[in-house]
């Protein structure tokens, strides 16, 4: 049993590394993707261009031997486009399916927020029960299932906001960013002659990484912490500067994200700063503030911290 358990930190460790190989400087959201993948999350990264949003997605496909599938999301894109399509066969005298690209183990969605709100709404199906419905049949999706959408926080012109039920499937959200003067050197160099993309070779499988997800959610959460964790989630409704609180789904992806994490730093067991640390990230994009406290300077990061505050951190309890 231990040398599974050896066997299983490797693999990470070599996943892990085979991405910082490609996307440099970014250890921490490296480790946030690994996270919500073992949790069976979603990601929304929100960023600029240019910044390796595609490339870390399409990396971490090929590390998992992953079936990977790309949508450009435009207003003309329709549901359809997505799900997949019956299509009648003359010779055999019935409808065939023919599966859309969300048939796949990593999807990448690209400016999700360009896509009409109908077209969007065909993903929620997809990213909470795992399987599309097309003309009355359900037709499950592989496993495991992964979608990772991107969009651009400063083109407002041709795009939608993303409404509240969808972003409230998705478990983090989370930016790269630019790399800092050292880090960008770095790459220059790296890539004068190849991109690391191209030299990735896979270290795991989509049957280890299923393995995985199911270690993950064995690892143990003391009751305490558990209730930590609906204490901070809660909190967020009471806020006197809150509209919308992080809903009970919140509660379950971020117990979910802390078991992952976990998992991804040797241990069976959440502590409260796995918590802490995942809170922002999971809850965060599931917050709407009031108009006034906005105008007043509040954000989503002072109202967490406020939270943070207020809520008591148990006694670290191990397994």
């Amino acid at each position: 049993m231990e040398a599974v358990v050896q066997e299983q930190q490797e693999l990470l460790k070599q996943l892990k590394a085979n991405l910082e190989g490609c996307i440099l400087g970014k250890s921490n959201e490296i480790v946030l993707l690994l996270t919500a993948l073992l949790a069976g999350g979603h990601v929304l990264l929100e960023d600029v261009p240019g910044t390796g949003k595609t490339v870390l997605i399409k990396a971490l496909a090929k590390s998992i031997r992953g079936q990977f599938r790309r949508i450009q999301c435009n207003p003309d894109l329709l549901p359809t486009d997505i799900t997949g399509v019956a299509i009648y066969h003359p010779k055999k005298e019935e409808f065939l399916f023919r599966p859309g690209p969300v048939m796949t183990n990593i999807l990448l969605t690209d400016e999700i927020n360009r896509a009409t709100t109908k077209t969007q709404s065909a993903l929620l199906e997809a990213m909470e029960e795992r399987h599309v419905t097309v003309d009355g049949e359900i037709y499950e999706l592989p496993i495991p299932f992964m979608l990772l959408a991107t969009q651009n926080p400063i083109d407002f012109e041709g795009t939608y906001v993303l409404p509240e039920a969808q972003l409230d499937r998705f478990m983090m959200k989370f930016s790269l960013g630019y790399p800092d003067e050292e880090t960008e050197n770095r790459m220059v160099a790296a890539q004068a002659k190849l991109h690391p993309i191209e030299q990735i070779k896979a270290v795991a499988s989509v049957e280890e990484i299923s393995a995985l997800q199911e270690k993950a959610r064995e690892v143990h959460m003391d009751d305490a912490v558990g209730q930590y964790a609906v204490s901070l989630t809660r909190k967020t409704r009471e806020h006197a500067s809150v509209f919308l609180g992080a809903s009970p789904r919140a509660t379950l992806a971020l117990v979910q994200a802390a078991k992952a994490y976990a998992l991804l730093n040797g241990r069976d067991y959440v502590v409260p700063d796995d918590l802490k640390h995942l809170a922002p990230y999971v809850l965060g994009h599931r917050i709407i503030l009031h108009a006034d406290a906005r105008m007043e300077g509040q954000t989503i990061e002072s109202v967490l911290k406020s939270v943070f505050e207020q809520v008591r951190v148990p006694v670290r309890l191990e397994k």
